[in-house]
């Protein structure tokens, strides 16, 4: 049911935040993921932009090794909506919902957003409104550089923290790296997911191949 439910939520705020949905799939070397994420304002009744902004992010991933009951497919869902007022300089509260195959989040912090020309920044410390939360810090950073005025460089550099606040609970680090070409509305090259998780003992999992990204 809440897997409905965030389904229905995610369609209804794509529709209010009129925004493109860059779709990628990244064919790694043990797992295939399908990547949807977008950030666009809100448009309020002149159609302009208001000075809501609405993240979305879904995300499926499915190993080479799966069975009926190991190495299950994972899933997340991010929505989140932060308030910018152009006297914070790109600085913003936000509020963020998130369903896993691990359960339902809650969260809230600061978010930033900076956008010049070919480059992106986009970030948010977030807490999870729970006893014993985990802090999180999000990052994304791009920049297309043309080569041409038909071809660009696309780099992407995304980093998912999250810091415990109980000494029994796990550290998680995530990075994503995407090196390629754009050209029109499509992107293309070589990537890798990286992660570590654990306490005193940490885990290292690493997932290289290539990626195909499509703007819709």
């Amino acid at each position: 049911m809440k897997f409905a439910l965030t389904i229905i939520a995610s369609y209804l705020m794509w529709n209010a935040a009129q925004a493109q949905i860059p779709v990628e799939v990244f064919g790694g070397h043990k797992k295939s993921t399908l990547d949807m994420m977008f950030f666009k304002y809100f448009k309020n009744k002149e159609r302009t932009n208001s000075k809501f902004l609405f993240f979305n992010r879904n995300r499926v991933s499915i190993d080479y090794k799966m069975t009926s009951s190991s190495n299950l497919p994972s899933y997340g869902f991010t929505e989140a909506i932060s308030y910018n007022n152009q006297k914070l300089k790109g600085f913003a509260p936000v509020i963020e919902s998130q369903l896993t195959n691990k359960g339902v989040y809650t969260k809230a912090g600061i978010q930033h957003v900076y956008i010049k020309n070919n480059f992106l920044m986009f970030s948010w410390a977030v807490c999870e409104l729970k006893e014993k939360p985990h802090l999180d810090y999000f990052l994304l950073t791009r920049y297309e550089p043309r080569v041409t005025d038909k071809l660009s460089l696309y780099t992407q550099l995304e980093l998912i923290n999250a810091f415990p606040t109980e000494t029994n609970m796990n550290f998680t680090f995530v990075q994503r790296v995407r090196l390629g070409l754009k050209i029109h509305m499509w992107q293309f090259g070589a990537g890798g997911d990286f992660s570590t998780s654990g306490n005193s003992n940490y885990i290292n999992t690493t997932n290289t191949g290539f990626f195909l990204r499509y703007e819709f």
